[in-house]
């Protein structure tokens, strides 16, 4: 990691933790009709995040889904790797090693990320490429490392404030997979193709 990137990490934190309550309930309003306008399959099985460190919340799309849809949060699997495990309001979740809560899951029940049809991906940074800066663990790029030989499902989106974006492009390493998208509470921007 080089010390812009390290740099750029620790300020976009600061700034994502001075959002007020009430800026980041509408954000959460505004991003969630974006995610809501992606196309989506009856019976999707889609996945996001518990919000920790100031990241934008996605409680108000999960509860606007479509009925069908499977919603499901990321659980920490062995060697560095995410699964999902569907979850709904009001069932048990605990704290995982870094204190995010993960839903009570049996094993079997967790889902591949291959198996998604969309995932939304915290951010703390990202540019009009739609590059990703995450927190620096890898846990999505290395969930995800499939897509860097073949494109394939699922839909990769980046959820953060509009206040995010870096200007210029951000430096991607080898290991970095690339989002589809990246939605604000302001608009959605699409990888250029």
């Amino acid at each position: 990691m080089t010390v812009a990137r390290a740099d750029q990490r620790r300020v976009m934190r600061e700034r994502r933790r001075e959002v007020p309550p009430a800026a980041r309930i509408g954000a959460a309003d505004g991003l969630a009709a974006q995610l809501l306008a992606l196309p989506l399959a009856p019976g999707a099985k889609v996945a996001g995040y518990w919000a920790a460190d100031g990241e934008i919340p996605l409680h108000t799309w999960q509860l606007r889904l479509p009925p069908r849809c499977t919603y499901c949060l990321p659980v920490l699997h062995e060697g560095g790797y995410l699964r999902f495990a569907p979850w709904r309001p009001g069932e048990p979740v605990a704290p995982n090693r870094f204190g995010i809560p993960e839903p009570v899951a049996a094993p079997d029940a967790l889902l591949d990320p291959s198996s998604l049809d969309l995932v939304v991906v915290p951010l703390v940074g990202f540019d009009a490429r739609c590059h990703r800066l995450g927190m620096g663990g890898g846990w999505y790029d290395r969930s995800f490392a499939f897509r860097h030989h073949r494109p394939a499902p699922p839909l990769l989106v980046g959820a953060g404030f509009a206040f995010q974006q870096v200007e210029g492009e951000l430096r991607s390493e080898d290991w970095d997979v690339q989002l589809d998208a990246v939605c604000t509470e302001r608009g959605t921007l699409f990888r250029p193709t």
